[in-house]
């Protein structure tokens, strides 16, 4: 049996917002691995994991930058909130979202690059990091090219156009860029960064999640005590509504609430050949030193 540390109470406790107690039962039930004791609090009904399990836990911005057919997102993190305001660190974001619109996502490549401070981004975030006081870090890039069409931008909350804590991508391809398609675009932006969808479509969903999501509708359907026949059913009707929920092509169009989204691209005669998503710190854990105390007394560990 593993040991189960205050340390994974409280990770399973920041992924599904369930009980200290309950949590440190599921560690026990699934010896201490945090993605099986997930899935049995979710059996248990004790957690919706798949809503909570992107925690925002850092600070900084989301850049984009977009040209003729091509767009780039950028996330940079800093320690606190403070710094995202900082008009130092808010051109910084926009010159290093402008160099990959360049050179591409790659981030050794970014951070080569020269500024027109004549330093690299790599020495200019150092110098950055000096002048302001903080730690920061280039996490992750994205860029999309389409060969006709349109690479839509969308930023939420925005500090700054094209400043912010969300930041969405989407390509479409069409005969033209003209204002209809460009108008599409930052729908699909909103939406996207409304409902958070997983994959484009349900042949790229990654095929470990959705076994992972038949496996719990198996567990649940079955406390149910119907048949296995009706039991089959179940989890299939089960399995489409996790599409709904998850493919961003069979998803309600959030600005209508009836239509699916596949629907309306293929209304507007466009193709979606592709989307991005980051939240600005998603998946990156900050430290807490008080509830961490909370969770190791009542661990007792």
């Amino acid at each position: 049996m593993a040991a189960i540390t205050a340390a994974l109470v409280k990770e399973l406790r920041e992924k599904t917002g369930a009980g200290m107690m309950d949590c440190k039962k599921a560690l026990n039930e699934s010896n201490g691995e945090v993605e099986a004791a997930i899935d049995w609090l979710r059996t248990k009904g004790l957690a919706a994991a798949a809503k909570k399990s992107g925690r925002t836990a850092a600070e900084g911005l989301v850049g984009v930058a977009s040209e003729d057919k091509k767009a780039a997102m950028v996330e940079v993190n800093a320690e606190t909130d403070f710094v995202a305001r900082n008009e130092a660190f808010q051109n910084f974001v926009e010159s290093v979202a402008k160099v990959a619109l360049k050179v591409g996502e790659d981030l050794e490549a970014i951070k080569a690059a020269v500024l027109d401070t004549g330093r690299t981004v790599a020495d200019e975030l150092t110098h950055l990091i000096a002048t302001i006081g903080e730690n920061m870090s280039l996490r992750r890039a994205r860029v999309f090219t389409v060969p006709s069409g349109v690479v839509a931008t969308y930023v939420h909350g925005a500090l700054r156009p094209g400043l912010g804590k969300i930041g969405v991508l989407a390509a479409l391809e069409a005969p033209s860029a003209d204002e209809a398609v460009l108008q599409l675009g930052r729908q699909i932006g909103m939406h996207v960064a409304a409902t958070r969808p997983s994959s484009l479509d349900v042949s790229s969903l990654n095929p470990e999640e959705v076994e992972r999501e038949r496996a719990v509708l198996v567990e649940q359907a079955r406390d149910s005590g119907k048949p296995e026949a009706i039991i089959e059913k179940m989890i299939e009707g089960r399995i489409r509504k996790f599409y709904e929920e998850v493919v961003l092509l069979e998803q309600v169009w959030v600005h209508d609430g009836e239509s699916r989204v596949k629907a309306v691209v293929e209304k507007a005669g466009v193709k979606l050949a592709g989307f991005d998503r980051f939240h600005l710190g998603e998946g990156i854990d900050k430290e807490e030193d008080d509830f961490a105390a909370e969770v190791a007394k009542v661990s007792g560990v």
